[in-house]
């Protein structure tokens, strides 16, 4: 028995580097029973917009400055997600996203939100630590050891349950492009398809603040995806 199609949205705010490694993890299939259904991103003309256009998958820009508020910004992006994936999906994907989702959000997809974040949270994360910054923050603070964090989604920033880790060595010679180019490339684009792997298979299970990723089973059975929907 095959696993049950996994429908994603990914929400994206620039370049969408991790929005390609899905797609093109997919298209390997490696990603087996995964559907990236839908795109949203947070400002016009990005080159992750741009990505999801040429692979045919439905994208719309929602712009948080032009809503009232959170809960308005929410409404917009559930809206969304309902008009081009057809209904709710199963999973969604902040890879690169930069605006703050709300609680009205939060609720439609409880333990259903992944982020991808450039840094070994704790360390080098929270409000403004995003893009270029977690990298010079790095370098500034003369460390030895970097590497990014794909977690649960929960009200604050980069606070939610980690679900994986890897480490990056830091080089002497580095500056803050080569150090993000070499995390994302060794790490980001590494993590965040195995994340949605183990989501799609059915086998992250939330306990208080951490995550246990179940054994795989030896074949596919079924079992495990009311854990994965109701955690």
């Amino acid at each position: 028995m095959n696993p049950p199609t996994t429908r994603v949205a990914v929400l994206v705010s620039g370049g969408g580097t991790n929005l390609q490694t899905l797609m093109d993890r997919i298209r390997e299939g490696r990603l087996p029973g995964v559907r990236i259904a839908c795109v949203l991103a947070s400002r016009d003309g990005t080159l992750a917009e741009e990505r999801a256009r040429k692979a045919g998958i439905p994208v719309a820009v929602t712009h948080r400055r032009d809503l009232p508020d959170d809960d308005a910004h929410d409404r917009a992006l559930l809206s969304g997600i309902d008009r081009l994936a057809g209904g709710k999906v199963d999973l969604v994907v902040l890879a690169g996203y930069l605006t703050r989702l709300g609680p009205r959000f939060l609720s439609a997809y409880p333990g259903r939100i992944l982020n991808v974040h450039p840094a070994l949270i704790p360390a080098f994360c929270g409000p403004g630590q995003y893009g270029i910054r977690p990298h010079e923050a790095v370098l500034d603070a003369g460390v030895r050891i970097t590497g990014a964090t794909v977690h649960f989604v929960d009200g604050e920033y980069d606070t939610g349950p980690i679900i994986l880790q890897k480490a990056v060595e830091v080089r002497q010679d580095d500056t803050p492009r080569t150090l993000q180019l070499r995390v994302m490339q060794e790490a980001e684009q590494v993590l965040l398809p195995e994340a949605v792997r183990l989501f799609a298979e059915g086998r992250l299970r939330i306990e208080g603040r951490r995550v246990r990723i179940l054994p795989e089973p030896e074949q596919w059975t079924g079992q495990g995806t009311e854990d994965r929907k109701e955690s």
